[in-house]
């Protein structure tokens, strides 16, 4: 049995205004979050970008001790769905174009490109991870005392 190691994260989300939220973060960070109304990111949204920056941290950090790329564009889209079973995001997928330099280094980032997104969709990518393999989500009311 490989040793369990638990680490908490938390964030914080106060309400602003109707539908207007704000994120804030244990070092300070703050994002606002809205609806969809005007250019805040949505929930939905945040998801996807979660998703996609998690994998693109991973990749990046596993292919720039070869080379650094010039190009590194990642985009996460799926498909929103609501029926009798509730909403939810179906079809996610994330698409990384990732170009690397000519040269020997360049062909030794781009030779590992596959399974390194491979290597964070499968095991490194702790956000993905969290989705694909369906981890229950409890909601629950404040302690009241």
């Amino acid at each position: 049995m490989t040793e369990q190691i638990k680490s908490p994260r938390a964030v914080d989300v106060h309400r602003v205004s109707s539908t207007d939220f704000r994120a804030t973060n244990e070092r300070g960070g703050e994002i606002a979050i809205g609806t969809g109304g005007d250019e805040l990111f949505t929930p939905v949204e945040l998801l996807l970008a979660a998703i996609a920056a998690c994998g693109s941290i991973d990749v990046d950090m596993l292919t720039t001790r070869r080379a650094v790329p010039e190009v590194f564009a990642v985009e996460a889209a799926g498909t929103s769905v609501k029926d009798a079973t509730g909403n939810r995001l179906e079809d996610i997928r994330v698409t990384f174009d990732v170009r690397f330099p000519e040269g020997e280094d360049g062909d030794r980032a781009r030779r590992i490109l596959d399974q390194s997104i491979a290597r964070a969709r499968d095991f490194l990518c702790t956000v993905s991870r969290t989705v694909a393999i369906g981890t229950p989500v409890e909601m629950v009311p404040a302690n009241r005392e």
